[in-house]
């Protein structure tokens, strides 16, 4: 009997060999699942590549705004550019301005003094 004991303790014991069990599939189950990835793949591309339609036409949409926004660009750059030399042409005149009003003061505190002082 112990033959059988050692035996039955290698087939079922803690010593037992380690064995994997996996359930088969036919074949043909495993070929249908690949067609059906496939024809699912083939259908995504060919739905997002005949969308490029609507994809043209907010491409177009979107060129058409950049260009008008490239216009009022250009044109607030010119509105700078002669408020700058507006700004640069003030800024000399009042410059000048302010120059001939000290020699205007200092020519008033020149003849104000002359005026004031009596002869003795």
């Amino acid at each position: 009997m112990r033959p059988v004991d050692r035996r039955v303790r290698n087939y079922y014991g803690l010593t037992a060999r380690r064995v994997a069990v996996r359930s088969q599939r036919p074949w043909y189950f495993r070929a249908l699942l690949a067609a059906f990835c496939v024809a699912v793949g083939f259908a995504l591309a060919y739905w997002m590549l005949h969308d490029t339609e609507n994809i043209r036409e907010k491409l177009l949409e979107t060129r058409l705004e950049n260009k008008e926004l490239e216009i009022k660009l250009v044109g607030a750059q010119r509105e700078l550019q002669v408020e700058l030399a507006t700004n640069n042409t003030l800024a000399k005149e009042l410059a000048s301005v302010q120059d001939e009003h000290i020699k205007t003061k200092e020519e008033l505190f020149f003849y104000k003094n002359m005026v004031s002082k009596k002869p003795r």
